[in-house]
This record gives structure tokens, C-alpha cells and sequence, in this order.
């Protein structure tokens, strides 16, 4: 087993990987930008270090973040997720200066997260995937239209190197193909140096359901159950779900082989996601893989009793597999909720500051994932999610039950967060039927915005203010 590791993230999945070699009785070396210093992983990890004044460049200089790893001793990288999480030349180069990657190898990486590429091997090893295309850079627009007809609209335009919603647009007929197409192009290029862009047909309002998978290095492979993270906000999941609350045990067993077959397909190795589009006659397609550790995790650890960072982590020490399939089962319903800093009134925008008051939910069955705490100042440069609340119960009502207890106890004051707008979503009649597919936020929007409401002691402390500017204090 290895004696230290190195985190190559920030945030709350920096502070669970930490949590994990404490464990397991590892030094956890953290690193950090000089406006992280005072971040909670900073101050939780065996060791730290400052990488860079720049809020990016921290944590996306690989060759940094490797001298780091040389110079403090440490065996292996910890990713996370986002960053330099699914970089395969970052991945490589880990390997390449005789530190342990923990994760797929850099091959692996690079195959799968070419869209094009991971398409292909999987249709050529029996999986069903949605009918599409290769890139389409080399074609004129009238060409694409003549494709887009032969596939069927509505059609789907996907960044090849795409991901995290990015990348991505609708067409509906030949009107909208060049001013998609182009944009498409030009946001892959933005986001990912590779303009690349292929087309899928669009399957209308599917259900998004994905696969945790588990190996080790020696080929064997078990899948821990699916997550059904259909809610959805511009392609980016608010809300997940372990088990899917509509999923009857056919299709989980036919999905869950598949998943496995993919993975096996890919040679893969540590934890991964398979990822499928599921239409309303149960048909599913293998959408994409994504070769890291994934942000919802944590359902899949609760209803499973599988800790996944651990044994992402023995997994890369060399240790094989202890499991079958046979043995994993879920132990009721575990819902995940991503609760941001943004204004939900503004189009959701990020809202950065200090907290001044924090108050996360307790109670049996209730756990936060988060790295945020009273008086930190949440900063403008990175993702604005703060906390991951999670809520677990033997069945998917009683999980909304809880999870609508949770969020009305979790008390975030200084920034403006999504609380208020998760709690409707929970409190929702379809929620809690699991009458929902991607389409469910768009679909009903309106009605699940939150009432802009003045906060109480906000009166008060504004009174108390007011009071004392008059008295000259």
C-alpha cells in the first residue's frame, strides 16, 4: 500500500480524498493556488503546498504538479474529477516519472474520451449505441443537412472531445444546422483545443442513467449499480439518484452486463462511469464513459457500503478485486442533491462570497460533502458548487421525505445558494413519483422557481443597523 499520496484537486473531492487515506493510514499531500491557502483541504491534508498564484494554473500545470509529487515523496496521484482528471498526456506523464496514477491508464483515457473513438469500439464489441456519425469538420453544411435528413431530425451536434455539458446542440431541421454547427465548433475549440464535432439522432426526453463500474488490474470487473441523473439544468446534473426509482430488475440486469461488456471492452481499470440515454420503451444506448471518479459518487457508496475512493485507491496499489457480482446490492434509495452558490432569480448565476452563517443538515442518514465552512470566502475562479447533500432510506419516499427535512434544516447565509430551488424540486409531485426524464427542468421551470422572500433575521440585522447609524455608533 502507498505510504503518501498526492491530491491533484481542490475543493470537496480533495477533502473526501483526504478522508480516504486517512483510512487507510496515508499521508495526503494537498496543493494549492495562493486564493486557496486558507481552503479546507489545505488545512486538512498531511502536507501542502503552494503550486502557483494563478486560481488555474494550480491545479491545470502537470508538469508542476509532478515536481511536486517527485519532491515530496510521494507514490501516487489522485486526480479527482474536472481538471487534469482525464488529461491521458497528464496521466502518462505520471506514469512516465515513476509516480502510480490512480485511475485507468493514460491509453484508456484517450480512447474513451475521444467520443468518436469510444463510439466505435463499442459498436464494433456489441453494444448498442445511438446511430451517428464521425466527425463532420470535412463536410460542407450542405452535406450535413443531407446527413441529418438520412439520420432523422431532431439530431444532436456533440464536441468530440466534449464534455460536462459542453459542446453540445440541438438542431430541429436544416435552418438551424450552420449557425449550430459553427458554434458547436467553436465552444469545442474554447473548451477543449479540438474543434471536432460529430452528430448523433436526438433521442427526445430519454432518462440518463449510468453504470458505476469497478476493476482492478487484472480484468476483473463488476458494476455497482445504476444512478438515474435525468434532472438535469443545460446538460449539467443537479440531481442523482442510486437506485433508478423506475428501474425494474430486467433491464438492471441487462444494463448493469452491458456496462461490464464496455468496460471489458475498453480494458479498463479502477473506477469509471458507463453512461446511457434510456427512451421511454426501455431501449438504451451507451451514450459515453467517463474515467474518473464522478461528482455523485457518494449514492452509489451509500446504498452499496462500498467506500469508491478506497478502493480506487487499493485498486492502483495492486490489490485484486474482492467482489462478485452476486454480492453487490442495494440497500434502499440514496438521493444526491448539488447545492451551488448561485441566484436562481439571476439565470442561476455564480454568486461568490464570504459565508457568514453555516448550518449543514443532520440527523440519521444525512451526509454533506463539502469543503466549505463559517466565514470562508467562496472564490470567483472555480466551479460554485459548495456541498453535496446526500440522504439515504429503505425506499425512494422516504428518501424525498428526508431529503425535503434536510434541505429545509441546511442553512447557508452571506451568498445566495440553490437551496430554495432544490427544495421545491423535492417537494414536487413527479419527483416523487420519478415521473421525470432530462426534459423535467425545462419542462417545468416556472413552477419550481423559488419565491424571492426576505429572510427574517436579514430584517433584523438591517434594523439593528439602521438603529445604530442613527445613535452615531
Amino acid at each position: 500500500m502507498f505510504s503518501k499520496i498526492l491530491i491533484a484537486n481542490r475543493g470537496e473531492i480533495a477533502v473526501r480524498i483526504i478522508r480516504a487515506c486517512n483510512d487507510l493510514h496515508i499521508k495526503s499531500v494537498a496543493i494549492y493556488s495562493r486564493i486557496d491557502k486558507d481552503s479546507m483541504h489545505v488545512k486538512m491534508a498531511s502536507e501542502s503546498y503552494e503550486i502557483s498564484q494563478d486560481a488555474l494554473k494550480a491545479y491545470l500545470d502537470g508538469d508542476a504538479i509532478i515536481n511536486a509529487a517527485l519532491n515530496c515523496g510521494a507514490e501516487a496521484i489522485h486526480p479527482g474529477y474536472g481538471f487534469l482528471s482525464e488529461n491521458a498526456d497528464f496521466a502518462r506523464k505520471v506514469k512516465n516519472a515513476g509516480i502510480v496514477w490512480i485511475g485507468p491508464d493514460s491509453s484508456v483515457i484517450a480512447k474513451m474520451g475521444d467520443k468518436n473513438a469510444a463510439r466505435e469500439l463499442m459498436k464494433a464489441n456489441g453494444i448498442p449505441i445511438v446511430p451517428g456519425t464521425k466527425p463532420l469538420n470535412n463536410h460542407s453544411i450542405e452535406e450535413i443537412k443531407i446527413i441529418a435528413n438520412k439520420i432523422g431530425y431532431p439530431v444532436i451536434l456533440k464536441a468530440s472531445n466534449g464534455g460536462g455539458g459542453r459542446g453540445i446542440r440541438v438542431v430541429r431541421n436544416d435552418n438551424e444546422i450552420q449557425e449550430n454547427f459553427e458554434a458547436c465548433k467553436r465552444e469545442a475549440m474554447a473548451f477543449f483545443k479540438n474543434d471536432e464535432v460529430f452528430m448523433e439522432k436526438y433521442i427526445e426526453n430519454p432518462r440518463h442513467i449510468e453504470f458505476q463500474i469497478i476493476g482492478d488490474n487484472y480484468g476483473n470487473i463488476v458494476h455497482l449499480l445504476e444512478r438515474d441523473c435525468s434532472i438535469q439544468r443545460r446538460h449539467q446534473k443537479l440531481v442523482e439518484i442510486a437506485p433508478s426509482p423506475t428501474m425494474n430488475l430486467d433491464l438492471r440486469r441487462r444494463m448493469g452486463a452491458v456496462a461490464v461488456a464496455a468496460a471489458k471492452a475498453a480494458n479498463y481499470t479502477n473506477a469509471g462511469t458507463i453512461e446511457f440515454l434510456v427512451d421511454d420503451l426501455n431501449n438504451f444506448y451507451f451514450m459515453e464513459m467517463n474515467t474518473r471518479i464522478q461528482v455523485e459518487h457518494g449514492v452509489t457508496e451509500e446504498i452499496t457500503g462500498f467506500d469508491l475512493i478506497g478502493r480506487q485507491i487499493r485498486s492502483a496499489a495492486g490489490e485484486i478485486l474482492d467482489l462478485n457480482q452476486s454480492e453487490v446490492l442495494h440497500q434502499g434509495y440514496a438521493i444526491e442533491v448539488r447545492i451551488n452558490a448561485e441566484d436562481v432569480a439571476n439565470d442561476f448565476v455564480p454568486n461568490p462570497g464570504k459565508i457568514t452563517t453555516y448550518y449543514p443538515a443532520l440527523g440519521p442518514f444525512v451526509r454533506i460533502d463539502s469543503a466549505v465552512y463559517k466565514d470562508y470566502t467562496i472564490p470567483p475562479n472555480y466551479d460554485s458548487m459548495i456541498a453535496k447533500l446526500i440522504v439515504r432510506a429503505s425506499s425512494y419516499d422516504l428518501a424525498v421525505n428526508k431529503l425535503i427535512r434536510a434541505l429545509e434544516e441546511f442553512t447557508i447565509r452571506g451568498v445566495k445558494t440553490t437551496i430554495p430551488f432544490l427544495l421545491n424540486i423535492a417537494k414536487d409531485r413527479d419527483f416523487r413519483k420519478g415521473n421525470f426524464d432530462t426534459s423535467y427542468l425545462e419542462s417545468n421551470m416556472q413552477r419550481l422557481m423559488p419565491n424571492e422572500t426576505i429572510n427574517k433575521d436579514d430584517i433584523v440585522a438591517a434594523i439593528a443597523t439602521a438603529i445604530a447609524i442613527r445613535a452615531g455608533y
